[in-house]
């Protein structure tokens, strides 16, 4: 069943409309647990969109199973999605800098607090993202230190390689997730692959955990995949590598690699004078979960992360 979330009119007759759809269970008892799927919040980020209609396909193909209400924000920004823009085109907004909303504020709060409203009550949500084009991200989870309590272990259940858990200075208040947690809604930050790409595998993998974490909090009652144990980050240094100097970046690894302090992970050439401007270097021992994708990088560009102790 598609439901309509927010509606606003725009100018020249056109309409930003948020839509969802929720599926229920064939036999309803009243009590049943709800789980929300939101992606799209920045309009580069399609990561998320291979995930709705993934589980989707899966849940309406085996009816039977689900027990709970599953309700799936494929675009919370379809007018960023329509024009392959991260924030809000025309406002120039990035929609997860405005939450938790003002229903008396200008649209985009007000579009905001509408969202929020709609999604208070769920039992579980998932907030997808994806990188930039400029990084590609392994699949994780990241966590505010506050919430770490309530939700590394739902992370846990999820599939994932990597749960990141952040120190609470690092973590905005505007975003949606640090708005629901507040209200009470146990939200999980995904950040998976590259910008403007779908990477199927990393969508199938998460498919496979949301099903995993719905039949263990009763809202499955299907078949589901064995899940991975996921590396947690809490204690554990990162190593972030940065470029020193501006060229054409080549990569000599590939995410999930362990590597040692001082193992070469890629150069940054000089096309100009065709010589390496520098032997990029791993800063600790560890597991590459962020690398640089997009080549070309200036003083300072991030070239990936390393999370030590793996």
């Amino acid at each position: 069943m598609i439901e309509t979330v927010v509606s606003k009119e725009l100018p020249v007759d056109e309409c930003l409309r948020i839509r969802k759809q929720r599926v229920e269970p064939l036999v309803m008892t009243g009590n049943e647990k709800r789980i929300s799927i939101v992606t799209g919040t920045h309009g580069d980020e399609l990561e998320g969109q291979f995930v709705c209609y993934e589980l989707l396909r899966r849940i309406n193909e085996k009816k039977e199973y689900l027990k709970g209400i599953v309700d799936v924000y494929p675009a919370l920004n379809p007018l960023g999605v329509d024009s392959i823009t991260r924030g809000i085109p025309m406002f120039d907004l990035d929609m997860n800098r405005v939450f938790p909303g003002d229903e008396e504020g200008p649209m985009v709060e007000t579009i905001a607090k509408e969202v929020v409203e709609d999604l208070r009550g769920s039992d579980f949500c998932f907030d997808i993202h994806a990188s930039n084009i400029f990084l590609n991200e392994m699949p994780q989870i990241r966590i505010n230190e506050i919430t770490a309590d309530t939700l590394v272990p739902l992370a846990k259940l999820t599939n994932i390689d990597l749960v990141w858990v952040h120190v609470s200075a690092t973590v905005l208040e505007s975003t949606l997730a640090y708005s629901l947690n507040s209200i009470g809604v146990p939200t999980l930050v995904v950040e998976m692959g590259v910008g403007m790409r779908i990477t199927k595998e990393f969508g199938y993998q998460l498919v496979d955990g949301i099903l995993n974490l719905m039949k263990q909090k009763g809202l499955w009652d299907g078949p589901v995949a064995s899940v991975k144990e996921p590396i947690i980050s809490s204690d554990r240094a990162v190593g972030y590598i940065n470029a020193g100097t501006s060229g054409i970046y080549v990569p000599k690894c590939q995410i999930g690699d362990i590597v040692k302090e001082g193992d070469v992970l890629g150069e940054v050439l000089d096309p100009l004078s065709g010589v390496v401007a520098e032997e990029v270097i791993s800063p600790i021992d560890g597991m590459i979960f962020t690398r640089r994708e997009y080549p070309v990088v200036y003083t300072g560009s991030l070239l990936g992360r390393v999370l030590g102790g793996a």
